[in-house]
């Protein structure tokens, strides 16, 4: 029996349809079809494992979040014979938005006729952002403000964030599959790079989002077990940005042997962390 036709035959499993209504209700039907089409239309998805495929769809659906690429919100991709789980940098604005503690949010290309200068320890960006870009784009740049009235702002070059990619895609610049040797999809993933990295940061980390920034790239051969095959150490993507104090804490909970001594951190475990610890406390409930 084909991929294909696995993957269709789980989908019309009583129990994989329950599933699936207990997480969208009434939209579930048109999830489940909108799976199927996208499965359908990518040969190289008809061909991956229908496993990874069927918990791809129930993040995004634990999420939920369409995955029409035409959306940009999310996306199930083919990768080395799986289904790879992506967020897109309008997911991460969507899941910001619904904690209702945000005033506004966003993040944009910023071109050479519009930026001045970045200082790096005021973050104070001078751009013009009032007239339309043109040339190359040098940076990217995202921001939010919350209803209590913090603000936050990011900028990373160009340089950076191709440093970034080159450091956190093993198949960046060799042609592999990686949305980053893509011309189009690189702005897409520098936009979300900068944007994830802000709010891991600073932003509101609710449950959902630690959800997203867990799987994203992933690959699930078992629901909620995170392969990153691209690069294994993609959840260390933000630690570079990590103050001294939450690296401090994130050492701690690398090296705790058991649940008794990861739950004694947990009161001390800042929100730009917890996605670490749930990624830790998920590696110890297996074994």
């Amino acid at each position: 029996m084909s991929n294909q036709k696995t993957a269709i035959s789980l989908f019309s499993q009583i129990n994989v349809k329950e599933k699936f209504e207990n997480l969208l209700g009434k939209k579930a039907q048109g999830f489940i079809s909108s799976v199927l089409q996208i499965v359908n239309g990518n040969n190289l998805l008809k061909n991956a494992d229908p496993m990874t495929v069927y918990n791809a769809a129930a993040t995004a659906a634990v999420l939920d979040l369409p995955i029409d690429p035409n959306l940009g919100f999310a996306w199930i991709v083919p990768y080395k014979g799986k289904a790879q789980f992506q967020m897109g940098w309008k997911g991460f604005v969507q899941l910001a938005l619904r904690t209702g503690q945000y005033k506004r949010i966003n993040v944009t290309e910023v071109y050479e006729n519009q930026f001045k200068s970045f200082n790096r320890l005021t973050e104070e960006l001078d751009a013009d952002f009032g007239i339309d870009g043109e040339g190359e784009i040098v940076g990217y740049a995202s921001y939010f403000k919350l209803n209590n009235g913090m603000e936050k702002l990011t900028y990373w070059s160009r340089k950076e964030i191709e440093k970034h990619a080159k450091k956190y895609s093993q198949s960046y610049g060799k042609g592999g599959m990686s949305p980053w040797n893509d011309k189009d999809q690189f702005h897409a993933m520098a936009k979300k790079t900068v944007l994830k990295n802000m709010i891991s940061k600073w932003g509101i980390m609710s449950i959902e989002m630690q959800t997203a920034h867990l799987a994203d790239q992933s690959i699930q051969d078992q629901e909620g077990k995170y392969d990153y095959v691209d690069n294994s150490n993609i959840i260390d993507v933000e630690a570079e940005s990590l103050s001294e104090e939450e690296k401090r804490v994130k050492s701690f909970i690398d090296k705790a042997a058991n649940m008794e001594q990861l739950a004694d951190l947990k009161e001390s475990v800042p929100a730009a962390l917890m996605y670490y610890y749930e990624a830790k406390e998920d590696e110890l409930n297996k074994d």
